[in-house]
């Protein structure tokens, strides 16, 4: 029997993306799986975490362990999110906590989207079809914290009709890294025009990513030089038929 899947939707998505919940809800419907969301859910504290406000960040981590505690699997669209849920929460917490120990039964559970295709659904492609060239951005939880690299390309090579180029700055962070974009504005549009450059280089006509936050990062950038390029979370290209 298909197994429940929970969805851990981020702020971000909730909030600015929501089609790209909903992607990720129609592949795994698709797929076989039963798809819930535990309303409980809010953010998963890394702002707070990262801004070095650990007992907000505990506060919040608290009610998140609570929320996603009785979930089979719980699926994130996000690479960032789900280092969070899955690294960091156990930093957190006294070694001999509660807290600590549901920490620790949660890390297994929870999967990034294209991991969780690929390695508990053991899917290589999901019926779905795209007419165009896209390159593919490496976000940097994702890849460094995470270590997803070929999942998310072995699932767009298998999307019918898609053609995928590789940039060369493909792992090169698009300089979005949460407040660090608020903080060091400066710094951070001239990663974003960086990266640009790189992606104007293929001829995609859009960038794929598995973090909507860099996709929002880019897109600020894309707009802004007026380029016709369409920005994709992995869960809308993989939804389309």
């Amino acid at each position: 029997m298909p197994a429940r899947v929970s969805i851990f939707v981020t702020c971000i998505v909730d909030q600015l993306f929501p089609q790209v919940g909903m992607a990720m809800a129609t592949v795994l419907e698709r797929i076989g799986y039963t798809v819930e969301f535990p309303e409980a859910q809010t953010c998963c504290g890394q702002p707070a975490f990262n801004s070095g406000f650990r007992d907000e960040a505990r506060t919040v981590a608290r009610h998140t362990l609570a929320a996603l505690e009785n979930c089979e699997y719980v699926v994130v669209p996000s690479g960032s999110c789900a280092a969070m849920l899955s690294h960091h929460y156990a930093d957190l917490f006294p070694a001999s906590s509660q807290e600590r120990a549901a920490a620790a039964a949660l890390t297994p559970r929870v999967f990034e989207f294209s991991q969780f295709l690929t390695e508990v659904a053991k899917r290589k492609e999901v019926g779905a079809k795209f007419d165009g060239a896209v390159t593919y951005h490496d976000s940097c939880h994702a890849l460094r914290e995470l270590k997803i690299k070929d999942a998310p390309r072995r699932l767009l090579a298998a999307v019918q009709g898609l053609e995928l180029r590789e940039m060369d700055a493909a792992e090169e962070c698009c300089g979005f890294g949460g407040t660090f974009s608020v903080k060091f504005a400066g710094v951070s549009g001239a990663m974003a025009r960086t990266k640009l450059d790189s992606i104007v280089r293929t001829g995609a006509s859009a960038v794929v990513s598995i973090d909507s936050s860099c996709l929002m990062q880019l897109q600020g950038a894309i707009a802004r030089a007026g380029l016709p390029i369409r920005t994709l979370h992995l869960a809308e290209v993989l939804a389309g038929q």
